[in-house]
């Protein structure tokens, strides 16, 4: 049944393989649901019920993945946009939860129209292939910079961003909780590299669950102390059963009368939402199917439609349920680094959201320098990627430079391909190459510079 319906053989993979993948993916994405409350609830949203929310809405989205394109992508609530939620429009804006609730509504319903009518297909396919491969890269980058950053690697410093210093956290006392979760991630990823080199089965989920393990075993041994004010938790699940929330408080909450009395406010708040999400879908989308090969060799993604239309039906369920925009999520590529191939590793992930209602305790004590080893090696393996950019043609090279970097430094896939695009356009105009340029560049390269002046 399973083969028949997920085409195993035909995608050169089995059950066991997929399924691997998909609790992967599920244990490298599973932060959000703690934090997708923490931020939505700025807004003065209901903890309990976004919960809820998130896992069912994630979950609907993964099975519509599965069901319209059969590909190993798993979905969320998008970081970025669920602060952008809480804080921009919410915070600074001064807006109600309901009002950035009905823009993501709205917004769903436009990206259904979009991918019905092909035109984010059009946008993916515009995309020339030296920068789809830059994305895949600079997605690479990015992954490992959240990675480094999870674990407490990477800290704030006088430089923006500094290296952590265990001298420093002897001194300051802090040695038994960020030092730990440090010196155990940095384990984790040379262990998730040994493994992988070993070719061991499930070595990214063999790595994150021994990490954890360790972590529990210097916590008994009193080496690792939780502090919960410093944002390090106890590492041993308080409980394993616990009853969802209700999604009543969030559920179909809509101000449908701020749009005809604050249409000019309205319109700014939704052209953000539909930026971040439609470039930041097609960039991780892009990077995940550079990674596993799935680009045909016109550098377009078969089944792409249903990708698109996952993606836009989980945010339109979503904002109903009560949570913001539902977008693929790069740590999908983690459980594609396991061998995922189909749908059945979307499933997956879906399945173990909906259990995560009732078995959150669990899941929530999986600590970031748990998954962080395993997000710090995908970003290796999609970086690999480099070597398939022709660094002699400049007017190619020098925008998929631009790309990767801004990726990373701007902390932002939307912005890296804004760039990308507008580089390569300019570029191309300015050396007498305008031929290679499509129409939908040059107006997706103006869209991204009004883009920069208008939000």
């Amino acid at each position: 049944m399973l083969e028949n319906f997920f085409k195993l053989k035909k995608n050169g993979t089995n059950v066991r393989t997929e399924l691997m993948a998909g609790v992967t993916t599920f244990i490298t994405m599973v932060y959000i649901l703690a934090l997708n409350p923490s931020i939505l609830s700025a807004s003065g949203m209901d903890k309990g019920s976004i919960l809820t929310a998130t896992a069912v809405a994630s979950a609907i989205a993964c099975f519509a993945m599965a069901l319209l394109s059969n590909k190993p992508f798993a979905l969320s609530a998008g970081l970025g946009l669920n602060a952008y939620f809480a804080y921009t429009v919410c915070g600074q804006m001064g807006f109600s939860w309901q009002v950035a609730l009905t823009a993501v509504l709205v917004e769903g319903i436009i990206f259904l129209i979009l991918s019905v009518t092909n035109v984010r297909e059009a946008i993916f396919n515009a995309i020339p292939a030296s920068l789809k491969t830059a994305v895949g890269v600079g997605i690479g980058f990015f992954i490992t910079f959240i990675g480094l950053q999870n674990a407490g690697i990477i800290v704030d410093g006088n430089t923006l961003v500094s290296l952590f210093s265990l001298k420093a956290a002897i001194s300051s006392g802090t040695i038994h909780t960020q030092g730990v979760a440090v010196l155990l991630a940095l384990l984790g990823t040379l262990l998730i590299a040994f493994m992988f080199i070993k070719g061991i089965k499930g070595y990214m989920l063999w790595g994150i669950l021994i990490t954890w393990g360790l972590g529990i075993i210097l916590q008994l041994l009193g080496f690792y102390v939780p502090n919960a004010a410093a944002g390090y938790y106890s590492l041993i699940p308080s409980d394993l059963f616990s009853m969802p929330s209700s999604m009543a408080p969030t559920m179909f909450k809509f101000d449908f009368g701020f749009i005809t009395s604050h249409l000019g406010d309205f319109i700014v708040v939704l052209f953000a939402f539909l930026f971040v999400d439609i470039f930041d879908t097609i960039g991780t989308v892009i990077g995940c199917a550079e990674k596993s090969s799935m680009l045909d060799k016109e550098g377009k993604l078969p089944e792409i439609k249903g990708i698109l239309l996952s993606d836009a039906i989980g945010t339109t369920v979503g904002a109903c349920l009560g949570t913001s925009t539902v977008t693929t999520f790069v740590e999908s590529s983690s459980g594609i680094s396991e061998g995922g191939r189909t749908g059945l590793t979307s499933v997956t992930t879906g399945v173990l959201f909906l259990l995560a209602l009732f078995f959150s305790p669990l899941f929530l004590t999986i600590p970031s320098f748990a998954t962080a080893p395993a997000l710090i090696f995908v970003g290796f393996l999609m970086m690999q990627q480099v070597a398939n950019i022709n660094w002699q043609d400049l007017t190619k090279a020098i925008p998929t430079f631009v790309t990767i970097t801004m990726m990373g430094f701007a902390y932002s896939i939307s912005d890296g391909i804004a760039f990308g695009f507008i580089t390569y356009t300019i570029l191309h105009l300015f050396t007498g190459k305008k031929d290679e340029l499509s129409p939908l560049m040059y107006i997706l390269s103006v869209v991204f510079v009004l883009k920069y002046f208008l939000v």
